[in-house]
């Protein structure tokens, strides 16, 4: 048992790697060399085009449910509509284009696009939703922060770093866990077993799909081997759709964020696109392509395979490096020299986060190095001059919140 899980767990990898380390490199790229403050701009109307621009912006976003959160914030405090704000936040964390790539390998590109189509009008739908039901409720636009001469650092080596550091020490910890599990449920699930289920087919097994899906954090990439191999064990592709749409877009944290920052009232609305738009989608699939080609989670020999073997060997790698910062962090004696200064962050809840407060103080001129700590909720400052009420807007900027009277 133990041997046939760990080899089905080495095959997922081998699958997912090349896609998710090229998804990785693209989006480092965007990161890079897309202007800064290209994706703040023209989202302020409370209208379809600012909905528009938000959902063409987000889809390609390969932000997990909790990192799109700040991100949003910080867009709305920038003078994003609710309705764009909304939009963001529905159709970011449903793909991505590594979550693409993942997506094509292990379920074709029909799947892989379908979701994509379904994922932008999810967004448009809700975003158009909120500006119709919600008055219009202007923030005011604060001047979006550029690097000093409008450029920043090109070349690969920011590349490499935003898309290890920042994205994939994001989701590691969640791309392992639904390779874990993607591997288990081949290994212990019958073929076909969803197949022999009455409850399991059409209408009431989406709907217990997405009573498991709403509550739970679910990584768009990492739930995308978990999906194909439900779907190989006889499980309605629909009804997968269902778990990849309604997963990352929602769980107890974004209920919470939803509520606190854009009110009831577009919350039910955020929930309700949600939940009839991924179930609409999934009987529109199960309608037009029933199974996306028999190609989901058939998983073959590697051999062969060298591209898929080299890819995970270096994913591999990538992974027990990131391990190896988090544990060498935990347990490093503090500095003999202290912080310039330290101040307090909430709302930090993952690596994604700290990448934000960590780029958004770093673009202020006095600022040498901002290192913030997610298990102590503070970050530490470096520099000269350094103005406390300018660091406190830039970490609320970024969609954080900060008490300068507890700076050390």
């Amino acid at each position: 048992m133990i041997a046939q899980f760990l080899a089905a767990f080495w095959q997922v990898m081998v699958e997912l790697s090349p896609s998710l380390l090229l998804g990785l490199l693209i989006a480092g790229l965007m990161h890079v060399y897309l202007p800064h403050g290209f994706v703040h701009r023209g989202l302020n109307r409370p209208d379809m085009a600012s909905v528009t621009r938000a959902t063409l912006v987000g889809v390609p976003l390969p932000l997990c449910s909790c990192g799109v959160i700040p991100t949003a914030l910080g867009l709305r405090n920038e003078g994003a509509s609710k309705g764009a704000t909304t939009a963001f936040m529905i159709s970011t964390p449903q793909t991505g284009v590594d979550s693409i790539l993942v997506s094509a390998a292990f379920l074709g590109w029909p799947f892989a696009l379908f979701k994509l189509v379904a994922a932008f009008v999810t967004g448009l739908v809700g975003g158009g939703l909120v500006n119709r039901f919600t008055r219009p409720d202007p923030v005011p636009a604060q001047q979006a922060a550029t690097d000093g001469d409008g450029t920043r650092p090109r070349g690969w080596r920011p590349v490499l770093r935003y898309a290890v550091f920042d994205l994939l020490g994001a989701i590691d910890l969640w791309v392992l866990a639904g390779v874990a599990l993607a591997a288990l449920l081949t290994v212990v699930l019958p073929a076909d077993y969803f197949a022999s289920q009455s409850w399991a087919q059409g209408l009431l097994g989406m709907l217990v799909v997405l009573a498991i899906s709403l509550p739970l954090y679910v990584c768009t990439t990492g739930s995308v081997p978990i999906a194909a191999s439900l779907i190989a064990s006889g499980l309605p592709a629909g009804s997968a759709l269902v778990f990849l749409m309604a997963g990352p877009a929602t769980n107890i944290a974004t209920f919470g964020a939803v509520y606190r920052t854009l009110g009831g009232r577009i919350l039910a609305i955020y929930l309700a696109v949600v939940v009839v738009m991924s179930m609409a989608f999934g009987l529109l699939f199960d309608a037009l392509l029933q199974r996306p080609a028999e190609h989901a989670a058939h998983l073959h020999g590697t051999e062969g395979d060298w591209l898929g073997v080299s890819a995970a060997l270096l994913l591999t790698a990538l992974l027990l490096l990131l391990a190896a910062r988090r544990l060498r962090a935990r347990f490093a004696p503090a500095p003999a020299v202290a912080a310039d200064l330290t101040l307090p962050v909430l709302g930090m809840s993952c690596n994604h986060c700290v990448a934000s407060v960590r780029q958004a103080l770093e673009r202020i001129d006095a600022v040498e190095a901002a290192e913030p700590d997610l298990g102590a909720g503070l970050v530490r400052v470096r520099g000269a001059h350094l103005d406390v009420s300018e660091l406190v807007a830039a970490i609320r900027q970024a969609g954080f919140d900060s008490d300068p009277g507890q700076s050390r």
